[in-house]
């Protein structure tokens, strides 16, 4: 399966989950029903013949370790960090299975028999035969993040587009909960991002776009739809490029 393109002229995306997504409405860990929901908004893109690669944070399960972190060092830390996200894209890839949409796990570090390390030939293979690929461990380093790794990614597969599912509808030009007056933006330029510090993704993440010219849709995670509605051209949270 090579792949079509949707409305969008989108062929590949890359999509950056949080770990707290997964939680749903719980404190911490895993809802089957946040799973259940993720996989169906994948589905829109597969059924659409649009390749999808996946990347996750560990939120949801270092939030519960976040007391006895305290106590080490970053780098141990971020090790702790980058197993979460193990755990997470196991369970995001198990029930995509589960849903008989194809998916791997490949981990930026060697985890034994339970995922595959991450290569780039590995990466396009499956996803050119149509297998959604969910990206753990980060960049498999510390002191980066998981949006660093979402764009790195991203950038390595020759994804069209990054998204990046949030808690908010869009970049605004102040936190929404906290400032009623708060105004979104439909589109920025990368260098606004910077000059702002909008606080979208972090440096290295926002850079990487910029360096490569990868186009970044920010939206709402828990919008319905959404995907859907992005890959069909509609106008969906804040779309994030290069040009003016």
């Amino acid at each position: 399966m090579s792949g079509s393109r949707s409305d969008s002229g989108i062929r590949r995306i890359l999509l950056k989950l949080s770990g707290e997504a997964l939680m749903g409405d719980q404190e911490f860990g895993v809802s089957q029903d946040m799973l259940e929901y993720i996989s169906a908004e994948i589905n829109t893109a597969v059924q659409r013949g649009i390749q999808v690669g996946v990347v996750i944070g560990g939120g949801n399960i270092f939030r519960g370790m976040s007391g006895a972190a305290l106590n080490m060092g970053r780098v141990s830390a971020d090790q702790m960090g980058m197993l979460a996200t193990v755990m997470n894209a196991i369970a995001i890839a198990e029930n995509l299975n589960r849903n008989d949409i194809p998916a791997k796990v490949l981990s930026a570090i060697t985890v034994g028999t339970f995922t595959e390390t991450f290569s780039r030939r590995l990466a396009l293979k499956y996803l050119e035969a149509g297998t959604v690929v969910v990206f753990a461990a980060g960049t498999g380093n510390p002191y980066f993040t998981t949006d660093t790794a979402a764009s790195l990614r991203a950038v390595e597969i020759g994804a069209d587009l990054l998204l990046k599912a949030t808690q908010v509808d869009g970049v605004y030009d102040a936190d929404p909960k906290a400032v009623n007056s708060a105004t979104k933006f439909k589109q920025l330029r990368f260098d606004e991002v910077l000059t702002r510090q909008l606080g979208v993704m972090d440096l290295t993440a926002i850079t990487l776009c910029l360096e490569n010219d990868l186009p970044l849709r920010v939206y709402a995670m828990r919008s319905a739809g959404a995907l859907a509605r992005i890959l069909d051209g509609k106008d969906e949270g804040t779309l994030v490029t290069n040009q003016s």
